[in-house]
C-alpha cells in the first residue's frame, strides 16, 4: 500500500476504535482482544507509572493493572482527530473511575479522574482498519475527593 492510494482515517472510525478500547477496559477483557487494536509493529504507550513497548510490553502492563484494579468505568469525553494520510493525531479526554484495594484497609478507595491522551492512529497495513502506534496519557485531573494513584 502507498499513501496515495490509502484512505484517510475517518473521525468515525478513529472514535469507535476508542469506544472500543475503553469498553474492553472496563470489562478486562482477554488480552487477545487488544492484538487487532495496536499497530503490529512500534507501538509505544506511555502511561503514568511506564513506557512499554509492543505487544509484549503492553501484555505486561496490562496484566499488572487488570490485578489492581477493578469496578473500572470508563467514558469517553473527547476524540479530536487530526488525519495525517494513513495516520491521525489524536487528541483523547476520557474520565476514569476505578478502584483500588491497598491491603490492610478495610475497604476500597475510588480514583475518578480525567486522563488527557495523545494517540497516533493508523492504518494497519494487514487489515486496513485503524490501529494504535502511539498512546500517550499526557496528564491527570484528579476529581474532588478522588483517591490517588
Amino acid at each position: 500500500m502507498t499513501l496515495s492510494n490509502v484512505a484517510a482515517l475517518s473521525q468515525v472510525e478513529v472514535q469507535q476504535l476508542a469506544a472500543d478500547w475503553y469498553s474492553k477496559l472496563d470489562v478486562h477483557a482477554p488480552l487477545e482482544e487488544y492484538i487487532s487494536m495496536l499497530a503490529e509493529q512500534g507501538s509505544e504507550m506511555c502511561f503514568p507509572e511506564a513506557t512499554v513497548y509492543g505487544f509484549d510490553g503492553f501484555k505486561d502492563w496490562y496484566e499488572r493493572v487488570i490485578g489492581i484494579f477493578f469496578d473500572e468505568v470508563h467514558t469517553l469525553k473527547k476524540v479530536q482527530v487530526t488525519p495525517k494520510g494513513d495516520k491521525a493525531d489524536v487528541k483523547v479526554v476520557v474520565k476514569w473511575e476505578a478502584s483500588v484495594w491497598n491491603p490492610p484497609a478495610a475497604k476500597s478507595d475510588r480514583i475518578t479522574l480525567d486522563a488527557y491522551q495523545t494517540w497516533v492512529v493508523q492504518r494497519s497495513p494487514q487489515t486496513g482498519k485503524a490501529v494504535i502506534e502511539t498512546y500517550i496519557v499526557d496528564s491527570l485531573d484528579y476529581y474532588e475527593g478522588s483517591a490517588r494513584l
